[in-house]
């Protein structure tokens, strides 16, 4: 379980969504709110948590807190089986790292591990309870050839055969096409940046490098403490269409929670955000883990936030879409496709690449996905 560190947490602004999201919020940021739940709230919660992906991490909050055994029982065969399966997917975790450092062995290239990875192997709470579906790693852009020659001499091999797909991998992305093991058949993402080439922000991926930390039970580096909340918050508001993008914000709910309280935290976080370019999506970052999950958020820091944050109908208007896409529809109420999910599709597709590259990159996959169904053409 993580709790506020040196302060206690905001109450969160009101959200512009469903009474229901906020019971998934409370619990996820505060778990002992589950021990004041209803039996009906319950059968909601469970589902909401599990459609989010997060339902292991109230499992285990509810066991450290003494919960568990006066949950309803329904509710506790639900948590034991999502302890077991973070319990396996932390086993296969760390087993695909040790795999990719033996396929690696022959190759003269530092390493270093992203999200989920990056959490379990330097400890940080967000590991706690998070399923990872894939491996994350970055590596010098140089050394790409060398690495990827020897993965795919370990049985890896590329998920995306098309030509197409290579080339805009290759030309266009900041990783190689993901890779999968013909055996075990985890996924593998290698890359050599945070966002893509096409991007309209451009970190700098040598200066993340600069700054990396060598974990020290591992031949391995993870990011930095205010670059993981960097890189977090550009795939989560940048990168990425945010939908169903929960578990994003938790990670960054933890990492800002455990981070914050380090001496000159934040200042350093706005100016290497100004450094890596990459202002935007900390601010929108701060103001919704703020806004949903109530994390704490010091007041100096707040004022330096005000000056950096999107213009006020662009922060308005992300309001109204956010919270509405961030969470899984009501279970037994799903809503009508609405405007909110397409907006932010289009707003990530838009940050990702210029207009010339983005229309031709669609209309290619417009194509080839009405060669592949001809009958939904």
């Amino acid at each position: 379980m993580v709790c506020a560190v040196g302060a206690r947490a905001a109450p969160p602004k009101p959200m512009r969504a469903r009474p229901d999201i906020r019971v998934l919020a409370d619990a996820l940021a505060q778990p002992h709110t589950m021990a004041g739940l209803q039996t009906d709230q319950w059968g909601l919660l469970v589902r909401e948590a599990r459609a989010a992906n997060v339902l292991s991490r109230l499992a285990l909050a509810a066991d450290d807190l003494g919960l568990t055994e006066d949950l309803p029982p329904k509710v506790q065969e639900a948590f034991a089986a999502a302890a077991d399966l973070f319990a396996y997917h932390r086993n296969r975790l760390r087993w695909e790292v040790n795999r990719v450092q033996t396929a690696l062995r022959g190759v003269d290239s530092d390493v270093l591990l992203m999200k989920g990875a990056a959490y379990e192997f330097a400890g940080l709470p967000p590991a706690r309870g998070r399923l990872a579906s894939d491996l994350d790693i970055m590596v010098p852009q140089a050394k790409l050839t060398a690495i990827e020659a020897a993965l795919l001499d370990h049985g890896w091999y590329h998920l995306q055969q098309d030509d197409y797909d290579q080339h805009y991998f290759r030309r266009w992305m900041h990783e190689l096409p993901p890779l999968v093991h013909r055996v075990r058949g985890t996924v593998l993402d290698v890359h050599h940046g945070i966002l893509p080439r096409t991007s309209r922000l451009k970190p700098d991926s040598g200066k993340l490098w600069q700054t990396a930390e060598k974990l020290p039970s591992a031949d391995l580096y993870v990011l930095s403490p205010r670059d993981m909340v960097l890189h977090s918050a550009a795939h989560a508001f940048h990168d990425g269409e945010l939908r169903l993008a929960l578990r994003d914000l938790v990670d960054l709910h933890d990492l800002l929670t455990v981070f914050g309280a380090q001496a000159n935290f934040w200042a350093d976080l706005f100016s290497r955000a100004r450094e890596l370019d990459l202002v935007r999506p900390v601010a929108y970052a701060v103001h919704f883990a703020h806004a949903i999950l109530g994390t704490p958020v010091p007041e100096e820091a707040g004022k330096d936030l005000a000056g950096l944050g999107p213009p006020r109908p662009a922060l308005w208007l992300m309001d109204r879409l956010v919270p509405k896409v961030l969470v899984p529809p009501h279970p037994d109420r799903p809503p009508p496709k609405g405007s909110a999910t397409l907006l932010l599709y289009m707003r990530s597709h838009w940050l990702k690449m210029p207009p010339h590259l983005l229309t031709g990159h669609l209309l290619r996959k417009a194509l080839k996905r009405a060669r592949q169904n001809p009958a939904e053409a």
